[in-house]
């Protein structure tokens, strides 16, 4: 008699935009009944977007009442929207980027290139991914840094996989790994040679204007109703 797969443990699954946009929601009620004050809120939202797992999302709320929908809702997996198909493709430009006592800079809507050398020799650069298309779901990334650097920005959901050497110099590694599934893979080689090559992790900026509206959201909401109270 065969035995039955094991089943995964639900608190090491990944959470979902969804669900973390569920909890936020409940932040947002405890705080609009009093029961938490805004620099909890603050926290605690804080805490619930850089969740990345239902056990990191389920500390959040365990002294707040929550609705049966609501907990039912985060308590239940979010199956994952299929990857945005505006992600990957488009017509990218120039495959390399070269600074010689100058600079360049790559950052906002852009398409990334499968391939791109970049250069900086007694200069600066700067890459920022997080509002780019990809060319292809995987994309390579060489730097060359004398005596100058790099600044690489990737998306929160990208596979990183950082391979560069620094000689006299450094060549960050803390944005490797895994992302997200849909997410690009972007493999970044290469040397800094008496220069620096840093790669960071961040979500995208209309996101977290996004995060920060909503805050400011509750903010104000709170505050309405205070004045009513009051008034």
């Amino acid at each position: 008699m065969s035995s039955s797969p094991a089943v995964p443990d639900r608190g090491n699954l990944r959470a979902s935009d969804a669900d973390r946009e569920r909890v936020a929601e409940i932040l947002r009620q405890a705080a609009g009944d009093g029961r938490l004050t805004l620099e909890e809120l603050d926290e605690r939202l804080d805490a619930v977007y850089t969740a990345k797992t239902y056990a990191e999302l389920e500390p959040i709320t365990h002294d707040l009442p929550q609705s049966g929908a609501a907990h039912a809702a985060a308590a239940t997996p979010v199956p994952r929207a299929s990857a945005n198909p505006r992600l990957f493709g488009g017509q990218p430009g120039s495959s390399t980027a070269v600074a010689i006592l100058g600079a360049f800079e790559r950052k906002g809507d852009w398409v990334v290139p499968k391939e791109l050398s970049c250069v900086a020799i007694l200069g600066g650069g700067e890459l920022d991914m997080r509002e780019a298309q990809f060319e292809e779901p995987t994309v390579k990334i060489n730097i060359m840094a004398v005596m100058g650097g790099v600044e690489i920005t990737v998306p929160d959901d990208a596979n990183v996989q950082v391979h560069g050497v620094g000689i006299m110099g450094a060549f960050d590694h803390k944005a490797s790994g895994g992302g997200q599934p849909g997410g690009p893979t972007i493999v970044i080689t290469g040397v800094a040679f008496m220069g620096g090559v840093e790669v960071k992790r961040r979500k995208p900026r209309k996101e977290k204007l996004a995060q920060l509206a909503s805050k400011l959201d509750a903010k104000l909401e709170k505050i309405e109703r205070r004045k009513r109270e009051l008034g």
